[in-house]
């Protein structure tokens, strides 16, 4: 991702509040010292320099800005987009210089993960300066992490509901009338087991042995009737 700060050379301009001549050399001087130290990325030493032009001269627009770029480098991203604020708001003249702070305010708010005042920082640096390919890679950039950050709220939020919807149906599973349907179809007899081939053979043997006996019971019976309708006969013949 692009993030590369802008860089302007500005001529120093004393501002609103009068400056001694010994007091510019001073603030000249410091200005350059910074931006020696600037170059060798010694960065705290670059801002010492910075802060004293400041404090010499609060409305020296290079100052502001190079003291911005430094806090930048150091991730002290407050205080950079302070320092870059007081350079707009002293740049009255170049909106292409304004267009490069509000570049370096939206870096910097990136880098805060502030996404949506990233975004505007770029939309304002492009509108002062349309042409600037870099500012409009970076606005693709964080409107696509927004799209993004925005999906995955949307997912998380389908889990989470898709999560309760578990949880009620776990919970109507594990009502008293659920438990006692399953104690019912617990209770319930299971099916009985598959007859062996020695059971179904006495079974067997069993009804034969009923049968037979019945049948001999059914003999006797008949036998018995035979046996007194002869005697009948007998008597009848008798009587004749």
């Amino acid at each position: 991702m692009q993030k590369s700060l802008k860089y302007i050379f500005i001529t120093l301009m004393l501002g609103l509040i009068p400056v001694s001549v010994s007091a510019q050399k001073e603030v000249r001087k410091n200005i350059r010292k910074g931006n020696k130290e600037y170059k060798l990325q010694k960065y705290s030493e670059a801002a010492s320099y910075y802060e004293k032009a400041v404090e010499e001269n609060p409305t020296s627009q290079e100052a502001n800005y190079n003291l911005g770029n430094t806090l930048y480098n150091q991730k002290e991203w407050d205080k950079a987009v302070e320092y870059y604020n007081n350079f707009n708001s002293l740049e009255q003249e170049d909106p292409m210089n304004v267009s490069s702070g509000m570049h370096n305010i939206g870096n910097a708010l990136l880098k805060k993960k502030e996404l949506n005042d990233a975004m505007e920082a770029y939309k304002m640096a492009l509108r002062l300066n349309p042409q600037d390919d870099e500012t409009r890679y970076n606005l693709a950039v964080v409107q696509k992490m927004i799209q993004d950050e925005e999906q995955q709220q949307d997912d998380g939020e389908d889990d989470q509901e898709q999560q309760q919807e578990e949880q009620q149906d776990q919970q109507q599973q594990q009502s008293p009338q659920n438990q006692q349907d399953q104690e019912k179809r617990a209770e319930q007899p299971e099916a009985p087991e598959q007859m062996s081939r020695d059971n179904a053979r006495a079974l067997l043997q069993a009804i034969e042995q009923d049968e037979r006996e019945t049948q001999e019971k059914v003999n006797q019976i008949r036998a018995q009737e035979r046996e007194e309708q002869s005697e009948n006969n007998r008597r009848h013949n008798k009587n004749w």
